[in-house]
């Protein structure tokens, strides 16, 4: 019996549990099981040796294609008008496609709500077209992927491509060591030439996307920079303007300016946290030292933020805010439908978000102008800091199953997403309706493109992922082609870029990864330092413990491991840093 095998017999008895509540893994989408033609291998084809005619002075700048060279340039291979943006060149080696033998891959991966099926989208229509390999999406409904994940896992019968691998108990090489996902060492190089020159190109991207024993998973999302950092303080352009202050800076101007912005008027002025995953943002206790979680001290080892000596001092400001009247009353609990109310109300003066989500809740839909904020610090002169950092590994990552009844075919559909052209569909969508280029080979979204003017009517916040792939193993060029960024007008992509140039990352802790039995135990401690955080933290704050019951929760998260789990990470970045 392999270890997979096992893996399976462990996980039947948690099937039993949620297969009564997952009755509808999408019948319609299910695997399909005719791939008895699927046995032929990849082989080369003309494309290997062709070459193009060079259409660049045709489609560069041309605002009016015609339908002959929209056609030229969303149906063929032709990659001569795009041009070179980035530091390194994306690689173009379309030998592999289209396929001459008829392959149809079954790919698992979780539903997106913005796209009722996966199977109709038209990113996927046009991949099919120039690969020439079929795919049937299996998505499970919205809200039951983590059951569906499970009982597809312990059925035994999986699909040939999994996105999102890391979902399997233990993690991604927890499904390689257990027999579920193929290692794809040895034959990335060959099956996939395009994603192996592209991880290779840059060294974080080498070193993001191989694990401590040098294996190579499966396919990640790798970017051509790192992104800028997403989430901080965000303050509505009217709240300023009523009460005549600057943009806050230390702990003390925030106090000062919350406070005067309840007098005119908002009464919840911050809103602090929700439950799903903020109540501990990492940017007011950041100016503490009491990062939400796991981060680099000053001699580069790892710390766990919430054991750091000026917790006591970040818990007793909270506190006082709270009774204040400061926070929103029920930022221990809400949703991100209730935040996201609250934020178009008279009652929030400064969000903690994404300028990207309050771009479209703010901005495109009430009108509301806003600016972003650095993290505050504690000190005037102080350093701005964040353990948000883009290590250019970003997207989704995908895993071919030990299953799969092709696995060159597998390999070449996913490749597809690292060269030039898969670079310009999965970033930019369709040629004509929803993307021209420029003068200088870059793909653009026109005023008029179905991006900002959807046919149906549905705002950016749907055809961001409707007519492109927003979260995909593929090359992420989210700064130049997130809609939310480069519409006519957006701050959003300025606001990110000013944060991540003007504040400290040295704290951020580039993707570690665990053995299997380090994960296991990481889990368990991580698990149980999380919950009792979370209620001593909030129950400090809310006034329902006195500051002092912290020393309470440090001795029992000392006596409940703290010192292992650092040590685990500590380990799991040592290897790291010697990839």
């Amino acid at each position: 019996m392999n270890k997979f095998s096992k893996r399976i017999l462990n996980l039947l008895f948690v099937s039993i549990l949620v297969i009564s509540t997952v009755t509808a893994c999408g019948s319609s989408n299910n695997a399909s099981k005719d791939n008895s033609s699927n046995e032929s291998n990849v082989s080369a084809n003309d494309n290997k040796d062709k070459s193009y005619t060079d259409i660049s002075a045709t489609i560069r700048g041309n605002n009016a294609p015609t339908q002959e060279q929209i056609d030229e340039v969303n149906n063929t291979l032709n990659d001569t008008y795009l041009g070179d943006i980035f530091d390194e060149v994306i690689p173009n080696d379309y030998s592999a496609y289209p396929l001459k033998e008829k392959v149809t891959l079954d790919v698992w991966m979780p539903a997106n709500v913005n796209i009722p099926d996966m199977n109709n989208h038209a990113v996927q229509k046009q991949v099919e077209k120039l690969t020439g390999i079929k795919v049937n999406f299996i998505t499970p409904p919205i809200g039951q992927e983590a059951d569906a994940f499970t009982l597809m896992i312990s059925s035994g019968e999986l699909p040939d491509i999994i996105i999102d691998p890391g979902r399997y108990p233990g993690g991604f090489e927890a499904g390689v060591n257990d027999g579920a996902y193929i290692d794809l060492t040895d034959l990335m190089e060959k099956n996939a030439p395009n994603y192996t020159a592209w991880r290779n190109s840059d060294e974080t991207r080498r070193k993001t996307t191989i694990t401590d024993d040098g294996k190579l998973l499966g396919f990640y999302g790798i970017a051509p920079y790192s992104e800028w950092t997403w989430f901080g303080m965000l303050i509505k352009q009217e709240a300023l303007d009523k009460t005549g202050m600057e943009v806050p800076n230390t702990i003390d101007e925030w106090h000062a300016f919350l406070t005067k912005a309840k007098e005119v008027g908002y009464s919840e002025p911050l809103n602090y946290g929700s439950n799903y995953g903020q109540i501990f943002t990492g940017i007011i206790n950041g100016a503490y030292g009491v990062w939400d979680w796991t981060f680099l001290d000053e001699n580069g080892k790892v710390g766990w933020g919430p054991a750091q000596p000026k917790a006591k001092e970040y818990l007793a400001l909270m506190q006082q805010w709270n009774k204040e009247g400061l926070l929103n009353r029920d930022w221990a609990t809400a949703d991100f439908n209730q935040r996201m109310a609250s934020a178009i109300s008279d009652k929030t003066a400064v969000m903690m978000d994404s300028p990207d989500t309050m771009w479209s809740y703010w901005k495109e839909q009430n009108n509301m102008d806003f600016v972003g904020a650095l993290n505050p610090v504690l000190n005037a002169g102080d350093k701005s800091a964040t353990t948000y950092k883009n290590f250019k590994r970003t997207g989704n990552s995908a895993a071919i199953t030990t299953q799969s009844k092709n696995v060159e075919a597998a390999m070449a559909w996913l490749d597809f997403a690292y060269t030039k052209k898969g670079w310009e569909i999965y970033n930019y969508g369709e040629f004509g309706t929803v993307h021209l280029i420029d003068e200088n080979g870059k793909p653009y979204y026109p005023s008029d493109s179905y991006m900002y003017k959807d046919p149906e009517g549905q705002p950016v916040a749907v055809t961001i992922d409707k007519y492109r792939r927003h979260v995909w193993a593929n090359i992420r060029d989210e700064h130049n082609s997130n809609p939310l960024i480069v519409s006519e007008g957006s701050y959003s992509g300025d606001i990110r870029e000013y944060w991540t140039e003007n504040m400290d990352t040295s704290v951020a802790i580039p993707p570690i990864t665990f053995t299997k039995e380090e994960a296991s135990r990481e889990a368990e401690l991580g698990n149980q330092l999380s919950t009792l955080r979370g209620e001593y933290f909030a129950k400090i704050i809310k006034g329902e413990l006195s500051v002092d019951a912290y020393d309470k929760f440090l001795k029992e998260a000392k006596s409940m491991g703290m010192d292992e789990f650092l040590s685990i990470h500590q380990a799991a970045l040592d290897r790291y840093n010697s990839r």
